[in-house]
């Protein structure tokens, strides 16, 4: 299948077994290798630019970063044999120094018939018949050879089975469809060192449309990307989108250019395109000069994010799911992606469980509900069992400190804010208790409990509560108290017939980051009413810093307001990395569970207090009273 580099392999056969003076093969490999230049490695986030070598002696075609580059008959990943000429995978040739492609020519060699044989090379003259044998061996069958030789190697080795996913590739198409940029998700691996990742940067993958019974590579260009995932296009297709293919960039088979040069792997192009170039190292050359790469260490990037600081038995302080009002001790049973599952401590089967993130505004240090005043159900467990121990209080997200001492929230003030039950609804609210360290506790009005079970804490930073006037500014939908009979709401007569006064402005939030978001923008999201469940979705609407997430397929009721800086959203790709179960969009959505229904089911995966206190002031600041609907 590589019959049109022939010419670039007869050189190459020819150079690497010439030489001056006494070298020998194997210093002529070195100094071949070596000469490639200097060029620092760099390393972070962002691209790598290519830039061709100065020598072509070595069918150098790229260095980058110092690393040799060579096209797949260049000496890093073929070799010429010294008997017969034969090229081949370097790695299955024999010998330490993999100079002879089989047992018969390195004994040849060895042999008398060893001077004849470079006397015939110098002089010019034909091989032996031998050597013609074995040159008209097709390079299939070192291919094989070689294919077997890591099967050998690998043999023993227990492989995973991975998951059945949600294919996210077939869903996005040929890239009409956005997925939120990797940059918008501070939280995920990757997502503060993504760099300037974008369409044109140039990476080594596997290719499957080599006809080859073994692993080879060829360079591909991203055309589009959607979150972790790339719709890439092999070198060569050029306008040709029929082998277009999406590849999650954060995988082991994707690798910056040069990776292959590195480690002795082949370089093969697409056998549809193989007729297209007689020279294909000329064509990469002129294709991949000035273009981008990944940087050498990205792979080390992606793993070091990959790291969680949280880990099993650690115990820490949850919103009980049962009564809002209250915390619980829970352990830390399962890290995935950042994600953890808690079970309640007093639950001697573990069924007892609650999700969320490692960064979530539910999970405290233990001793934060006694620090604050916050209600705690105290636990049956006496002590702490061996391999417990309680999680250290900088591993949880901070919150914005604020000054209670002057003008501050009071009980009985009024606001609105995200019901932690019903996600979809912004409702008349009330401030209920004022606690320590600006956290309050807040009841949905006409819709609490008469012992205040189901009031909920959101401190005074939290994107998930605004000043009365909000909705209607910014055109949503504020749900009115349960049994409110004089409408259309109106907060000046509301707030003169409840004989409240209204929270000041100037106490809550206005950052408002320069997140990224677009509505029609894909992600993966939790679904707070069920936080085990991460699902296909997609952002519909946006509104200063908050967010309307539509759950592909569902009917909009289940539709959910979010923060643009929640933990709970993941970038398109997320759930493959991580190894989290994606769900896809519902076929058959059924009726939407009215808030009395939840209440009543209690489900273990109701959350209470949906959104993410922590605030990274890096954006503009926004005004309340201003529409930025987008």
């Amino acid at each position: 299948m590589l019959d049109g580099l022939e010419e670039d392999r007869s050189s190459c056969s020819t150079e690497s077994s010439g030489g001056s003076g006494a070298s020998s093969p194997e210093d002529s490999e070195d100094e071949e290798l070596g000469g490639g230049g200097g060029g620092g490695g760099g390393g972070g986030g962002g691209v790598t630019q290519l830039t061709p070598t100065s020598s072509s002696s070595s069918l150098t075609l790229i260095k980058t970063n110092g690393q040799v580059y060579t096209y797949p008959d260049g000496k890093a990943g073929m070799a010429t044999c010294e008997m017969c000429g034969m090229v081949g995978v370097r790695d299955a040739f024999y010998s330490k120094t993999k100079r002879f492609c089989s047992v018969s020519c390195s004994r040849s060699y060895s042999s008398n018939s060893k001077k004849a044989s470079i006397l015939a090379r110098l002089q010019g003259k034909p091989p032996t018949k031998k050597a013609k044998v074995l040159q008209k061996q097709p390079l299939m069958t070192k291919l094989a050879a070689y294919a077997q030789h890591q099967a050998n190697q690998h043999s023993g080795v227990k492989k995973s089975v991975p998951v059945e996913m949600f294919d996210w590739g077939r869903y996005l198409g040929d890239g009409d469809v956005m997925g939120a940029p990797v940059s918008c998700f501070k939280h995920v691996p990757m997502g503060r060192s993504w760099g300037d990742i974008s369409e044109g940067v140039r990476v080594e993958v596997p290719n499957t449309d080599s006809g080859l019974p073994m692993k080879v590579y060829w360079i591909a260009g991203i055309i589009k990307l959607a979150g972790f995932k790339a719709l890439l296009r092999y070198e060569g297709f050029d306008s040709d989108s029929t082998r277009d293919f999406w590849l999650n960039l954060c995988v082991p088979d994707i690798h910056p250019v040069g990776w292959c040069a590195a480690g002795g792997k082949p370089l093969v192009p697409p056998q549809t395109i193989l007729h297209r170039f007689t020279n294909w190292k000329t064509f990469l050359i002129k294709r991949l000069t000035g273009s981008k790469t990944l940087p050498p260490d990205f792979s080390s990037k992606v793993q070091e994010s990959m790291q969680f600081p949280f880990k099993k038995q650690m115990r820490v302080e949850v919103v009980d799911k049962t009564h809002l009002c209250r915390t619980r001790v829970a352990l830390v049973e399962q890290v995935i992606g950042g994600r953890l599952r808690l079970v309640y401590e007093e639950c001697d089967d573990g069924t007892d469980d609650f999700w969320c993130h490692m960064y979530s505004p539910l999970i405290h240090s233990i001793g934060w509900s006694r620090s604050i005043g916050h209600r705690f159900k105290r636990s049956d467990v006496s002590k702490k069992l061996d391999g417990q121990l309680d999680a250290p209080g900088q591993l949880f997200a901070k919150v914005k400190e604020v000054d209670q001492t002057g003008s501050w929230f009071e009980d009985g003030m009024k606001l609105e804010a995200i019901d932690p039950l019903n996600l979809s609804a912004i409702c008349v609210a009330t401030v209920r208790k004022v606690l320590a360290d600006g956290y309050l506790m807040i009841g949905i009005d006409g819709s609490e409990a008469a012992d205040g079970s189901d009031w909920f804490c959101y401190h005074s930073m939290s994107p998930s509560i605004f000043p009365a006037g909000f909705c209607e500014i910014n055109n949503i939908e504020l749900t009115p108290p349960r049994g409110y009979t004089n409408l259309p709401f109106r907060w000046f007569e509301y707030l003169k017939e409840t004989k409240s006064v209204a929270a000041p402005v100037t106490l809550f939030n206005k950052d408002v980051p320069n997140h990224g978001f677009r509505p029609g923008m894909k992600l993966e999201a939790v679904d707070l009413m069920e936080p085990r469940l991460v699902c296909v979705a997609t952002v519909t609407r946006i509104v200063h810093r908050l967010l309307r997430i539509h759950f592909d397929g569902w009917e909009d009721e289940y539709d959910q307001w979010v923060d643009c800086e929640s933990p709970d959203l993941y970038p398109v790709g997320w759930c493959q990395l991580t190894g989290y179960q994606l769900q896809p969009p519902a076929v058959n959505a059924g009726k939407t569970h009215t808030r009395s229904q939840i209440k009543e089911e209690n489900t273990e995966g109701t959350d209470l207090c949906s959104e993410r206190t922590e605030t990274e002031t890096n954006g503009s600041s926004g005004d309340f009273f201003t529409n930025q609907d987008q």
